[in-house]
């Protein structure tokens, strides 16, 4: 029974023997010995102690019981990301046959991938204990424009991370892209129509990747990376054709970046199985010539024999609060089996970036390419001006608008000869000179 009531004692004596007690009610209730009083109180009492009791134990289990699902969903997470971008584009110069003005006209449309190439994919990991994760990632990419490509492969590898670094097996990008990329106009604000010509030292990773690779990055040092990679021929017999081996370093501490890489290629595209397939190996003038000698340009590919190449790049980059500034080299070297085919690319490549305010930026980018031909003895030089210039407005954290401009001078040969000037993912030019313009807008998720 609730004794919320009032017990009263008699005004007679303090240590009377008897209480008389009170309901909230008002109706009186027998008279209760003090010691049987007592006991009732602390029966009372008991009781709520226990009811306590049962409170905190069930406390204890709600919260014991989130602490296991959050340390559940802590152990594993999946990531679903994207980017998606699209916008107008007009190139003018645009020729139906190589080192001919005929049907020499300018191309306006709407096209893809202009400053970053489209694409969705899921990462995951899932935490093994004792700093171990398992990791994941698998990412396709797409042209927004048309819908083409859906489904392709960029990257796609599982692996183990730990403390010391991560080693993963797959196809993945190699070490020109992963520690050059970052400090060039085309791995980062620039995007495709900045890559030097040809793409041939696939900074930004669109030209190629390496299939059927080991790999391994290791854990951040003071500020210093580094990573190894070897890509399988996976032909049987044939254990160095078309495989690639890659080394990289990188160095990042406060406002100065600086990376150096270098991957080899043996046999490229000589078969379908192996490290790389359907890369452009070429450069674009020597299939001009076998274009302009009746024969197709894919020609030009077979008159170079297995093609073994090697790129050696170095960069370095300084940025502060407002400003970034960077400065790039790359050669690439290819040796063909037939003729003693040659070709010696180097890009020479300096770029900057200013922040006018926290959403609007301007970026730059100047190239100068000089490029050996050589065959039977014989040998001629080309040489590339490119320009690059850009403005980025954010409308919010993950939605931005674009518009650049890139012209391309090219020198070493008569005009309308050879060569033809050609922006990286534009149609070659019918003369030495190429002038891109394009705006669009980018989503990523």
């Amino acid at each position: 029974m609730f004794l919320g009531g009032l017990c009263k004692k008699p005004r007679h004596t303090l240590w009377a023997a008897e209480y008389r007690c009170e309901a909230f009610s008002g109706a009186s209730i027998p008279d209760v010995p003090r010691r049987g009083l007592k006991q009732l109180i602390e029966s009372r009492d008991s009781i709520k102690g226990i009811r306590m009791k049962k409170n905190l134990i069930g406390a204890a289990v709600a919260a014991l019981a989130a602490s296991f699902a959050t340390a559940a969903s802590a152990q594993s997470s999946v990531t679903l990301y994207g980017t998606l971008d699209a916008g107008f584009t007009f190139v003018n110069n645009v020729r139906s046959a190589p080192g001919s003005d005929y049907n020499k006209a300018s191309a306006w449309g709407v096209t893809g991938n202009n400053v970053q190439d489209s694409r969705w994919g899921l990462t995951g990991a899932e935490d093994l204990g004792n700093g171990m994760k398992a990791v994941f990632r698998l990412e396709s990419g797409f042209n927004p424009a048309n819908g083409s490509g859906a489904g392709a492969a960029r990257q796609s590898y599982v692996g183990i991370s730990t403390n010391q670094g991560t080693v993963t097996l797959g196809r993945q990008n190699d070490a020109v892209a992963d520690y050059l990329g970052p400090l060039s106009a085309t791995g980062t604000f620039g995007g495709t129509y900045f890559a030097h010509p040809d793409n041939l030292d696939n900074l930004d990773g669109n030209n190629f990747r390496l299939s059927n690779s080991v790999k391994f990055q290791s854990a951040n040092y003071a500020g210093l990376t580094f990573g190894g990679e070897y890509g399988f021929s996976n032909s049987a017999g044939s254990f160095a054709a078309n495989r690639a081996y890659s080394l990289g370093a990188g160095y990042a501490n406060g406002p100065i970046k600086a990376g150096i890489a270098y991957t080899q290629a043996n046999g490229i595209n000589s078969n379908n199985v192996g490290a790389i397939n359907g890369a452009t190996v070429v450069p674009h003038v020597v299939g001009d010539a076998f274009v302009a000698a009746g024969q197709p340009a894919e020609a030009a590919e077979a008159a170079f024999g297995t093609i073994r190449q090697r790129t050696f790049g170095a960069g370095a980059s300084y940025s502060t609060n407002a400003m970034q500034f960077g400065l790039l080299w790359t050669q690439v070297r290819q040796d063909g089996s037939n003729f003693d085919a040659t070709a010696v690319t180097n890009n020479y490549e300096a770029n900057a970036r200013y922040a006018l305010t926290p959403a609007l930026s301007l970026g730059a980018a100047y190239t100068f390419t000089n490029q050996k031909l050589g065959a039977a003895g014989e040998s001629t030089r080309v040489r590339y001006h490119q320009f690059g210039l850009q403005t980025d407005y954010a409308l919010s954290k993950r939605t931005d608008v674009y518009a650049e401009g890139v012209m391309q001078i090219a020198s070493g040969l008569p005009e309308n000869e050879y060569p033809s000037a050609q922006i990286s993912g534009a149609a070659a030019s019918s003369s030495s000179r190429q002038v891109l313009v394009t705006a669009g807008i980018r989503h990523r998720f």
